[in-house]
């Protein structure tokens, strides 16, 4: 087969869905890697690196037009649809709520597209979850870029000079990226606490020396879907979380902002009288601000200063880290291509499969899933 990777177009995007490392995996197993000219330099790959892993350096035009699976970070275009093969096959992120012109297209083509945001959460897939593998690069990150912006130091200090108190940070979410963000701000010596609607995380982020905030009831204790997401809640339950959470932030020095529900637009946590009862120099990381955003006032790609609170809303914070994010993405996709038959003379995937049948969005010339 010819495995193809073009170089990715959208903004703030620096990652590549293909590494060396996964070329030289693919052209072992028999494949024949295109990959276009410069697509991994923002990532720290070479052209080189990927010529001695045996891929081949074209233009996007070429890889396009003769690959039979088109791997991708980001949805493609309609410009590069146009040029695609027909009844290939496109792998990628592809946001469905969103890209419905987009999946029109490649299914007028008869292009089967997966989307890799759909993987399920079970315990085969867990090598194939590219939200997973991302997220825990946003939660690292996010603690990061909160310290860069940060006026002070967040570990306690003992100096002949005096004390500096440990930073007090709060993590809003505890899912993989809220974990991970606990554990880096743990790692960095600041007090953590955490918030998030679900009961079953508590222990979670105390295993990791975090606080949990949360109001405890018999809501909470149901406030998970079966894939591990948090659910909606109800507006007498959010209304009692929040009087909790106002309380909580006038003690806090950075919170990191995680809290998404799959497909919907991020809830909105952190409100306009929350910001103003926060202490000046304090900073908010808001890893949801593509989705909407949990704070008031978070704009993507923006730092913004509302009454000497910094409000961070970088987009793609796992590109901010492209080598180890487009690394891990690579290995995702080559992990799903597992389930590929590529032997089989009928068809090259089973629709049957759990996995397939959760990502396959459109296959010939059928939209399967809207």
């Amino acid at each position: 087969m010819i495995i193809g990777a073009v170089k990715e177009k959208n903004k703030f995007e620096n990652r590549v869905a293909i590494s060396p490392e996964e070329a030289k995996n693919y052209v072992k197993s028999g494949h024949q890697v295109l990959i276009e000219k410069s697509a991994g330099l923002a990532s720290g790959f070479t052209d080189s690196s990927y010529k001695e892993a045996g891929a081949n350096i074209s233009s996007a035009k070429e890889i396009l037009k003769k690959s039979q699976i088109l791997v991708k970070v980001q949805l493609t275009s309609n410009e590069e649809i146009k040029e695609m093969q027909a009844n290939s096959i496109l792998i990628s992120q592809v946001n469905v709520n969103s890209s419905a012109d987009l999946i029109k297209s490649l299914n007028a083509k008869k292009v089967s597209l997966f989307a890799l945001e759909r993987i399920p959460r079970i315990t085969r897939a867990q090598n194939m979850d590219i939200l997973s593998s991302q997220a825990n690069l946003a939660g690292y990150h996010a603690v990061i870029d909160a310290a860069a912006e940060f006026n002070r130091v967040l570990p306690m200090f003992m100096t002949a000079a005096g004390k500096i108190n440990p930073a007090n940070v709060l993590v809003v979410g505890a899912g993989v990226a809220g974990l991970q963000a606990i554990a880096t701000a743990k790692r960095l010596g600041s007090i953590v606490y955490a918030t998030d609607v679900r009961a079953a995380s508590k222990e979670q982020v105390e295993s990791l020396g975090g606080k949990f905030v949360m109001v405890e009831d018999k809501e909470s204790q149901d406030a998970e879907t079966s894939g591990g997401y948090a659910k909606e809640m109800s507006a007498e339950y959010q209304k009692k979380q929040e009087a909790l959470l106002a309380e909580t932030l006038k003690k806090i020095d950075i919170v990191i902002c995680t809290a998404q529900i799959p497909g919907r637009k991020a809830p909105l946590i952190i409100k306009k009288y929350m910001l103003d009862n926060m202490n000046a120099g304090s900073v908010i990381v808001d890893l949801a601000v593509e989705t909407g955003g949990n704070c008031e006032f978070s704009q993507v790609g923006k730092i913004i200063n509302k009454n000497g609170v910094k409000i961070v809303g970088h987009a793609n914070v796992p590109g901010r880290v492209a080598n180890n994010a487009s690394s891990l993405f690579s290995k995702n996709i080559s992990n799903f291509l597992a389930l590929m038959n590529f032997e089989s003379k009928k068809s090259l995937y089973d629709k049957n499969d759990e996995i397939i049948k959760a990502t396959l969005v459109c296959a010939n010339g059928k939209i399967l899933i809207k």
